[in-house]
């Protein structure tokens, strides 16, 4: 296997879901690396959240992580040979006041990782956006949604359920992608 310390971010997401796979412990990876993904790492995270789904006890995760090579560090994970912290927020997994509706899943050569589908990752950005003015996240939902194909109606829907059609009604034309779409995420 490939060592950690040259492995991309979706490799060591795919080392981390592969190893939680294994142990029947069930995480999504959400927030800002699933921006740096779908964005081609335009937006650069420096951490990994992965939404603990089922509720795992804290202690199976400590005992995953642990046998990947990452030491807990207050309530991050840190690996010697990566830059990328990892934490796990608590679930459920949800956007704004909905549950996730499509969690994808990407496989490389070093495992597999499930993660937001880039309608919820612009959900997920536009809810920090919608409710506390994070223009940052703004710009990370335009991100995602000018380089990958993003359900702009199922967008406007949840918008609507969020009380805020009319900011998304301003926003909507810089959702749209320039021509032709592609995804993003490489093996």
């Amino acid at each position: 296997m490939k060592p950690v310390s040259q492995m991309t971010r979706l490799e060591v997401a795919c080392y981390i879901g592969a190893e939680f796979k294994r142990r029947n412990l069930s995480v999504v990876l959400s927030g800002g690396s699933c921006v740096s993904l779908y964005s081609s790492e335009k937006y650069v995270s420096a951490d990994l959240d992965f939404v603990n789904m089922l509720f795992a006890k804290r202690h199976a995760i400590v005992e995953a992580m642990k046998a990947l090579g990452f030491s807990e560090e207050s309530r991050y994970f840190k690996h010697p040979e990566s830059e990328f912290m990892v934490e796990f927020p608590p679930g459920p997994l949800g956007v704004g006041e909905e549950p996730v509706k499509q969690i994808d899943e990407v496989t490389t050569p070093v495992g597999s990782v499930r993660l937001l589908s880039p309608t919820d990752c612009v959900k997920d950005r536009l809810t920090w956006f919608y409710h506390a003015n994070d223009q940052q996240c703004l710009q990370q939902a335009i991100l995602v949604a000018q380089h990958n194909t993003v359900d702009l109606d199922e967008v406007k829907r949840w918008s609507a359920t969020e009380g805020k059609l009319a900011a998304f009604n301003k926003i909507r034309p810089l959702l749209k992608p320039p021509s032709p779409v592609k995804k993003s995420i490489r093996k």
